[in-house]
């Protein structure tokens, strides 16, 4: 049997979206880095003071886990996360809450994300005599390449498991209000490739006299795109992108060293295992060749995002439900970026979704993208996703993925 109607949920968001929108413009001039977003933490503990949730912490991040216990007895466990880390770049959006903090903007909009989630606490704690078992709310910095959720989940911060986990992910260059997810991989695997060509160097005049390895790494970046088209099937794609090549000091000595940057993005675990055993294979071939030697570092990222078919066709349903029948759009492929929520829907079944954040009337798909120097946020559309994420909650707890 399901308790109170949906709409009660978007009208409860809505009667607090003064407190979710000031909660977000507090994040956004106070963006923080990495691991260690105490400001945020603060902020997000201020603004749920006095409701009816149990805090953890761990040693190894600010993360803040709370708790919502059910007044209607025990029952299933649902989590939902909120990321809270800003990135290290310039702010260029004119926003009279801008960033104060110079070279770190919260662009990729997880100031909302913290609004949001504190917004679905306020609006599930209201709630709290009708819920039959336990909402966790995951408040979780080091999202942008520090494995926070990995070191919320090592530090036990999730023990013991929940029965399902959802996040919402705004995003820009999406219509106003429109909620998108996919079934299967919803976000690539990212590892970082590094590669140094050794030879030996000398005057740029006698090349004959040095071992050269500029054009060296430079045939190793084609050879990687040959590799990648012949090799890798378009049906579990790969992008192996050298995003910076250095090499030399100044236009007329030869260098001892070439070095290669970029990142490799993968979509299941049997393509990423692949390449990461032939591109050394593949860098060592081309040097020997040439009688230079090389060094191949793979620092491994984040896994891929795969969201439950189940968890799903859940979150749709429940998105027409609440905010009509064009509420919700199936993604038709995976988007190459990164997240890592991966680390907790390897152990966790669930999804993550997406809800368009670009203005009403705008032409969304000319909007600036996350990561930009000037993204921006409708945040008319925030007490919509706290609606949404607390409904998620609310629905799960009732009747699992079957609703």
């Amino acid at each position: 049997m399901r308790g109170m109607p949906t709409d009660t949920l978007t009208s409860a968001a809505a009667a607090i979206a003064g407190e979710i929108t000031a909660l977000r413009r507090a994040v956004h001039a106070e963006p923080e880095l990495g691991l260690h977003t105490p400001k945020t933490r603060d902020k997000v503990r201020a603004a749920l003071v006095g409701l009816p949730i149990e805090w953890r912490e761990g040693p190894s991040t600010t993360g803040l886990v709370g708790i919502l216990k059910g007044g209607a007895g025990p029952g299933r466990s649902v989590l939902l996360r909120g990321d809270t880390d800003a990135l290290p770049m310039p702010e260029e959006t004119g926003l009279d809450f801008a960033s104060t903090i110079p070279g770190v903007m919260h662009a990729c909009g997880h100031d909302a994300h913290v609004a949001m989630l504190a917004g679905a606490v306020r609006v599930l704690a209201q709630r709290v005599d009708t819920l039959k078992g336990e909402v966790r709310f995951m408040f979780q910095p080091g999202e942008e390449g520090f494995h926070g959720a990995r070191f919320m989940l090592e530090d036990g911060l999730l023990d013991p498991l929940p029965d399902a986990a959802f996040a919402l992910h705004v995003m820009p260059n999406a219509p106003h209000g429109l909620i998108g997810g996919r079934a299967g991989p919803l976000l690539a695997a990212a590892d970082m490739l590094e590669i140094a060509v050794t030879g030996r160097g000398g005057h740029a005049s006698m090349p004959h006299d040095t071992l050269d390895p500029v054009p060296v790494a430079c045939e190793i970046v084609l050879a990687l795109q040959a590799m990648v088209a012949r090799k890798v099937s378009v049906f579990d794609p790969a992008v192996v992108t050298i995003a910076r090549l250095d090499a030399g000091t100044t236009h007329n000595v030869i260098p001892d060293t070439a070095r290669l940057t970029g990142t490799m993005r993968t979509l299941s675990a049997q393509t990423r295992a692949r390449l990461k055993d032939e591109i050394p294979l593949l860098a060592a071939g081309i040097a020997g060749a040439h009688g230079m030697t090389v060094e191949v570092r793979i620092t491994e990222g984040f896994p891929v995002t795969l969201c439950d078919p189940a968890a799903v066709s859940f979150g749709e349903g429940l998105a027409r439900e609440m905010f009509g029948p064009e509420a919700f759009r199936r993604l038709p492929d995976p988007i190459m970026g990164a997240e890592d929520f991966a680390y907790v829907l390897e152990k966790v079944p669930g999804a993550m979704f997406f809800i368009g954040v670009s203005h009403q009337g705008d032409d969304w798909q000319q909007c600036c993208g996350i990561h930009s120097t000037r993204m921006m946020v409708d945040e008319t559309v925030m007490p919509q996703g706290a609606a949404y994420l607390a409904g998620l909650a609310e629905r799960f707890l009732e009747s699992g993925f079957a609703a």
